[in-house]
């Protein structure tokens, strides 16, 4: 009953704690808007000046809601993975679902060198982008499940998932070989992340698929508290093994890929933000870490997009950076002062 009490005392403290990151990330940017016009339009209300709304409503909330989704996401993700593979190494891209989304994006950026003509046409969209990186997911995503329900080893699916990531690795090497200095640059400008390139109407398609790829990991809280104690122990549970590892491989490759097809590869959060939340909460049951991830995730990504902002400058520094730097620290110290993994 205290514990219970706790974890209430936990979760609204995060949500406070979320609440505050999410209007001072809408507060800082080039332009100086008051706070006060901030939540006048928020909650709908017309702004001073028509611009300070402008940039509120198309740019920075977007923006804010983009780092939720993002944060929470590659989380959970990593927290499925950590879970399934029992491996505390294991991120949302350890099945290759990233360096499907790279090679594609790298076809299209990149491919013009080769392929010229129709590759070139479609580097002008900026949704075939994004219709890339989803496409080379989902081919990953699609070799992992087959593999998946031919192999009873877990532990051979996540080897087979680093294989798929080597082969995408070497066929966007040679890409890059062939790639101009333009296309390099706008391909490595991808790979640093971005938050800030979505339209509502764009979020709005982010946000369905999110929504799937969440129901599914709630969906599977009771098969990964199960899955802790050992496959063997969570067979004599009565727990379908294959179509319990089914819906966790379809729930990850949902939320890491619409992710990185939509802001690119983010690094760090997916790996780290578990281990700080088993850190600080003390606990393996995913009734409790599920929902604090979620939490965590946003606040975590929503602070590292307010650092790489600069605030008061016109610089914008890339979000991979900003996450590696100031996250990594961070679980060194929580793992330091615990002197123990628990998982």
């Amino acid at each position: 009953m205290i514990r219970t009490k706790t974890y209430q005392r936990s979760f609204i403290i995060l949500a406070l704690v979320l609440v505050f990151c999410f209007i001072l990330n809408i507060s800082l940017g080039s332009v100086y808007i008051p706070l006060k016009e901030i939540l006048k339009s928020i909650i709908g209300a017309a702004t001073e000046k028509e611009s300070w709304q402008y940039i509120i409503q198309n740019y920075r909330l977007p923006k804010a809601f983009t780092a939720i989704l993002v944060g929470s996401g590659l989380g959970i993700s990593g927290l499925l993975m950590q879970t399934l593979f029992r491996n505390p190494l294991a991120g949302p891209f350890v099945l290759g679902i990233s360096s499907g989304a790279s090679l594609g994006v790298a076809l299209i950026i990149l491919g013009s060198s080769l392929f010229g003509g129709v590759f070139a046409l479609l580097m002008i969209s900026k949704w075939s982008i994004v219709i890339a990186a989803s496409l080379g997911s989902f081919l990953v995503l699609m070799s992992v499940m087959v593999v998946s329900i031919k192999i009873r080893d877990t532990m051979a699916i996540l080897i087979i998932g680093l294989m798929f990531s080597s082969i995408t690795a070497a066929i966007v090497s040679v890409l890059s070989y062939f790639g101009s200095a333009q296309q390099l640059q706008q391909y490595i400008f991808w790979g640093f992340g971005s938050l800030g390139n979505l339209s509502w109407n764009e979020l709005d398609i982010f946000f369905i698929i999110y929504f799937l790829g969440m129901i599914l990991s709630i969906s599977s809280i009771k098969s990964l508290n199960s899955l802790l104690l050992g496959e063997n122990y969570a067979k004599s549970l009565g727990l379908n093994i294959k179509k319990s590892r089914l819906t966790i491989i379809i729930a990850t490759s949902l939320l890491a890929g619409t992710i990185t097809a939509f802001a690119g590869p983010i690094a760090f959060i997916g790996l780290a933000i578990p281990h700080m939340t088993r850190q600080i909460f003390n606990t393996s049951n995913h009734k409790i870490l599920l929902p604090a991830v979620f939490l965590f995730g946003a606040i975590v990504m929503l602070i590292c997009d307010s650092i790489a902002q600069v605030p008061n400058s016109d610089y914008t520094l890339p979000i991979n950076a900003i996450t590696s730097l100031i996250g990594a620290p961070v679980v060194i110290w929580l793992l330091v002062r615990k002197r123990k993994m628990i998982f």
